[in-house]
């Protein structure tokens, strides 16, 4: 009884401190990400932003890379913990150097729209797309989250799990050198179709195919896709919105990648625990594939129709 009231407490303490750490997380994304689209210039705003989404999702591939190597070689927790705060800590002292010119805005020439609270908070324009964004955070957390426990109990269907984030580091970052080119030239729901498309190969392969050959060229193949696709996505829906709306705009989709993630991470656990990871894996590439299907059937209509 003492060991389970025990648990419960620091099930829920980590619980407060994690809620504590994602509010603060999720405002500063959305005003870092409205900040990087302001001082873009209009000729150039969608190729920055895939290199700003760059930065984003390298951070997000490489920290497990970087932390699974701390952990096998000091099997340390505090060690990771206290690595994190200290980039932490670097990423506020970074944030304090940056001074942005005051703005005054007439109010003229701003659009003048419902006062209601939630279309404060939410693109409701957007709301199809903001699923269809779900869809692909909801995918990609289900690998992220659960990738290193199924391959230390599946040593021999898998590669280094390090590697894997690795590899699809370098996913992301060829994406790049093909993305821009297109974004530059406002190929904006082109990029988006065509990064979804090969990420939801990159899934159904990884789900197949349990080969260490598979597991690298899947997380080659995520990395590439979701490359194109996250800059993308974000130019939609910052197109969608208007100049005047962008801060709801980036909060929108970072809110819709989030809950995605949030409700992968549960779903996954819930199935690993039934039917083991593999039902996961699968639950990911089917989640990417109907993301595949309901952008070509809704999202990209309704993109050309808001911003004729």
């Amino acid at each position: 009884m003492q060991t389970s009231c025990s648990s419960a407490g620091s099930l829920l303490l980590f619980a407060i401190v994690r809620t504590l750490h994602g509010v603060p997380f999720g405002v500063s994304s959305v005003a870092n990400s409205t900040v990087a689209i302001d001082v873009l210039p209009n000729s150039r705003r969608a190729e920055g932003v895939g290199y700003y989404g760059l930065s984003n999702n390298l951070a997000t591939a490489t920290a497990p890379t970087i932390g699974l190597l701390l952990y096998n070689e000091f099997h340390n927790f505090d060690l990771l913990f206290g690595v994190s705060m200290a980039v932490a800590f670097l990423g506020f002292a970074i944030d304090a150097t940056i001074h942005l010119p005051s703005r005054s805005v007439s109010m003229a020439s701003v659009p003048q729209r419902s006062s209601s609270w939630y279309s404060k908070l939410f693109l409701t324009d957007a709301w199809t797309l903001a699923l269809n964004q779900a869809c692909y955070g909801l995918a990609y957390s289900i690998i992220a989250t659960y990738l290193a426990i199924y391959g230390v109990q599946n040593p021999d269907g898998t590669g280094n799990t390090g590697v894997f984030f690795a590899v699809l580091s370098g996913g992301l970052i060829v994406s790049r050198l093909t993305g821009g080119r297109q974004l530059r030239r406002g190929r904006i729901w082109q990029n988006c179709a065509e990064g979804i498309s090969i990420s939801a190969f990159g899934f159904l392969l990884f789900a197949t195919i349990h080969h260490p050959v598979a597991y690298y060229l899947s997380a080659l193949i995520v990395g590439f896709g979701n490359g194109h696709m996250f800059p993308a996505m974000q130019m939609m829906f910052v197109n969608i919105a208007g100049d005047s709306r962008r801060g709801v705009a980036n909060s929108t989709q970072l809110a819709a990648w989030d809950a995605g993630a949030g409700l992968g991470t549960l779903l996954g656990g819930v199935l690993a625990s039934w039917w083991g990871y593999e039902s996961a894996f699968w639950l990911a590439a089917f989640v990417q594939a109907l993301g595949v299907v309901t952008f070509f059937l809704w999202c990209k209509g309704l993109y050309i129709r808001k911003t004729k």
